[in-house]
């Protein structure tokens, strides 16, 4: 049977681990021939992580510049209720021009829309889709799914809420010294090139490290994984 957003839902509500978690949102992604799909939140004890296609060099790249203080997107959200569509931000201003231009440059696309999404005591999380299209065709994509995309973000949110409450649980992971010296070395700030160059190994090598310590934490990308290796006291910066 070929997957449609609507029994897409049945999907993201049989998710049961993180990894089927990150895999609905590219599967999300493919049915509605999106450039990315992205689920991005902040739970209950501060700690900022999702899941999403967005490349690891852009996020990467988002991180280095700082780019959370002045994201038109996160700010216009957390203000409203209700979806936006990204033509209808605040991107006036140089620094959000900037960002705008290197996010299309790094592969996101020209086209956003995000639904802002609050959940118990004090979560706040943002569903988002993006693509290359024109101005119209993204209007006529956003009244054709808007109401079935609300659902989905939801749905998204309720099952991320799901495995935050299980953590309580959890134990606390073993690192080994190679993998919490690389995640310490990004949790400093430290890009992945100038980790690499800080443990004389190359880049692969350091990737190779990060991932094993990100399966290890149980964390969705390498953002998670930094924030629960300092809450979880594995790593102190």
């Amino acid at each position: 049977m070929k997957l449609t957003l609507e029994n897409f839902l049945e999907v993201i509500q049989q998710v049961k681990t993180l990894e089927e978690f990150q895999t609905a949102t590219e599967t999300l992604r493919d049915i509605l021939e999106l450039e990315h799909v992205v689920y991005h939140w902040v739970n209950s004890v501060g700690e900022r992580f999702g899941a999403g296609t967005y490349s690891s060099e852009w996020v990467d790249r988002y991180l280095e510049k700082d780019y959370l203080r002045m994201d038109p997107v996160i700010f216009g959200c957390f203000q409203r209720f209700t979806p936006v569509n990204w033509k209808q931000l605040d991107w006036s201003s140089k620094a959000a021009k900037g960002l705008l231009l290197e996010a299309i440059e790094f592969g996101v696309g020209n086209q956003g829309y995000t639904i802002p999404i609050r959940g118990p005591h004090g979560q706040f999380a943002i569903f988002t889709l993006n693509k290359t299209t024109t101005d119209e065709d993204w209007e006529a994509f956003i009244e054709t799914h808007g109401r079935d995309l609300i659902i989905a973000g939801h749905e998204f949110n309720k099952k991320a809420l799901e495995f935050e409450i299980g953590e309580d649980a959890q134990p606390t992971p073993s690192l080994s010294p190679r993998e919490t010296m690389a995640i310490a070395n990004l949790a400093k700030g430290l890009s992945r090139a100038q980790a690499a160059k800080e443990m004389s190994i190359s880049e692969h090598t350091l990737r190779v490290y990060i991932e094993a310590a990100r399966h290890k934490l149980g964390a969705l990308n390498t953002t998670h994984a930094v924030a629960r290796a300092l809450s979880t006291g594995v790593i102190i910066v």
